[in-house]
Parts: structure tokens; sequence; C-alpha cells
């Protein structure tokens, strides 16, 4: 893409331009959802989070604000923006829905549904100490690049199961959060997907 990304150019596309199709997942016993925070600015930024170091499951890792969707939420909807205020302090109510991404399985036996949201510029984020060891921003135009994202085939219990990996300045993006930014690419600027 020679011209950078704005916002408007990201809601055409994503909005015009239906998801690819996902490959049937494995009943999951449980759900859950993130929030995609798509920062409007005038181009636009993604935020991202990097799970505390100390946590039992995926400490350290580069993710989006979410998790496991509490039997009095009432939709995924609900569960990622609630999750998203718990760890970084992000109000609901700013937070434009834009749709949603085809659901991913997790590792640990989540269904995992992505909530791409718009949130405005310069919010003042309060990092859950127990859950998030930092935020930040990522340019949209350089996460939906393809070309950043490598593969790794894993194979464990006689199934072959692909991982996608990049870095950004000093955090490792891989696993679901990698692979949810590449199939969003995919979906958004799907003329790059050769790169």
């Amino acid at each position: 893409m020679n011209h950078p990304l704005t916002l408007d150019t990201f809601l055409t596309r994503f909005q015009l331009q239906p998801p690819p199709l996902a490959p049937a997942l494995s009943p999951a016993r449980r759900q859950a959802a993130v929030l995609v925070p798509i920062v409007a600015r005038e181009e636009p930024g993604l935020l991202l989070t990097r799970r505390a170091p100390w946590l039992r499951k995926h400490a350290g890792q580069v993710a989006f604000p979410g998790g496991m969707q509490d039997a009095s939420d009432p939709s995924l909807q609900f569960t990622a923006l609630r999750e998203a205020q718990e760890e970084i302090g992000l109000q609901p109510r700013d937070v434009r829905i834009v749709g949603t991404l085809p659901a991913v399985s997790s590792s640990t036996g989540f269904r995992v549904t992505p909530i791409v949201g718009i949130i405005p510029p310069d919010l003042r984020w309060q990092p859950s100490v127990d859950e998030v060891d930092a935020i930040f921003e990522m340019p949209l135009q350089e996460a939906l690049r393809l070309s950043r994202y490598a593969s790794l085939d894993i194979h464990r219990n006689g199934l072959s199961h692909r991982v996608w990996l990049s870095w950004y300045q000093q955090y490792f993006v891989w696993g679901m959060t990698a692979g949810i930014l590449r199939e969003l690419s995919l979906q958004v600027m799907p003329e790059l997907a050769g790169v």
C-alpha cells in the first residue's frame, strides 16, 4: 500500500469485505472474547497489551484486552468490553463496535471471538497491576502488513499447528494475537496477501 491507511479506508474495507471463511472449530466448552481496539488517529493505531510476567497462563505475552465470558455476561461483546475495562481502564462508552472476526480456538480450550472497536486517541490508561505489564500502540498499517508475519509449524500429539510470529519494537507478537492480526489483514487488505 503506497498511501497511509486512514481510519475511513480501514472501516470501508472492513465493513464491505466479509471476513475469510474460518475452519470449523472443535466444540469448546468455554467462550471468550477479545477487543481489537483501533485508535482513531489520522493514521490509526492498534492498542495492545503485554500480560504480566507472573500470570499462570500466557505470562508476558502480547495480547488484546479480553478474557473468559462470565455466566452473567449477556453477550461476547459485553465480555470484551468488560475485560478491557478491567485490564486497561477503557470505558465501554468510549468504544464504537464495528464488527467481529471469526472465532478462533485457543490452546487452552477456549473459543475466542475478536470484537473490533474504534476508540478515541489519547485516552489515559489504567493498567491492572495484577494482569497487565505494558500497554502500547502499534501503527495499524504496520500491524496489517502481511510480510511482517512468519510461520512456525508445531507438531504436538500427532497434530500439526501453524503459529504466526512477529516483532514490533521490543514486543514479540505471536500465537493467537498474531493470527488474529494476520486474518484481519487478509480481510482488509487482500491485495497485499502475496507480500
